[in-house]
């Protein structure tokens, strides 16, 4: 089994985003999926229970003990203000780490000190997990965008992807979907957009 955590110590950054799309993405693929959502709202649990069975499945996993379970990826939802012994906790259950960003002062901050604080971890040094970096909710047309972008640029990690904000996301959750339930023609810019995120998830895997 290959365990992805999707974590920033910020709320608010974009993490449920993520990880539903992402498991959304792995089940598309044929994979047995599960989700352990460690976040105080339940956002990622909400979700699961009003997507149509008809779908890909995915299943919600109550406790990290359950991962012994016949599947074969896990993508953590993980809650805000993740650190410490909780964060050495996950590390130990993981592959792979993507650190989604949202454009603000407070995020870049925030995100700047968790990254240093995982870039420190030995696991991480020795190559044994791979993290990468998305920036969330991008608007080229606006400072805080640029301001990010350019934070990214300088990081000695590889970006995953710049995902717009864009109405699509919203309407794919409200229906228990991600983009990789949709037809192609209604989510065609944000999944060219995912284009080099999911390529990096298929070579970590190897």
């Amino acid at each position: 089994m290959k365990a992805i955590l999707i974590a920033n110590p910020k709320g608010g950054s974009g993490k449920t985003t993520l990880s539903t799309n992402i498991a959304g993405y792995l089940a598309s693929r044929g994979q047995r999926v599960a989700m352990l959502d460690l976040d105080r709202q339940k956002s990622a649990t909400q979700w699961l229970s009003s997507r149509p069975r008809y779908l890909p499945g995915i299943e919600l996993m109550q406790a990290e003990a359950e991962r012994d379970a016949p599947i074969d990826s896990l993508v953590i939802d993980s809650p805000a203000g993740l650190h410490g012994k909780n964060l050495e906790h996950a590390l130990r259950l993981v592959h792979k780490v993507i650190v989604p960003i949202a454009p603000s002062a407070f995020d870049i901050q925030a995100s700047r000190d968790f990254l240093e604080v995982l870039h420190q971890e030995k696991t991480v040094r020795k190559g044994r997990i791979f993290v990468g970096v998305v920036g969330m909710r991008m608007d080229p047309r606006t400072r805080a965008a640029l301001t990010l972008e350019q934070f990214l640029k300088g990081l000695d990690m590889p970006v995953l992807a710049y995902l717009r904000e864009a109405q699509v996301y919203v309407n794919a959750a409200f229906e228990g979907k991600t983009l990789f339930d949709l037809p192609p023609s209604l989510a065609q810019r944000e999944l060219e957009q995912w284009a080099y995120l999911l390529n990096w998830l298929e070579q970590a895997a190897d």
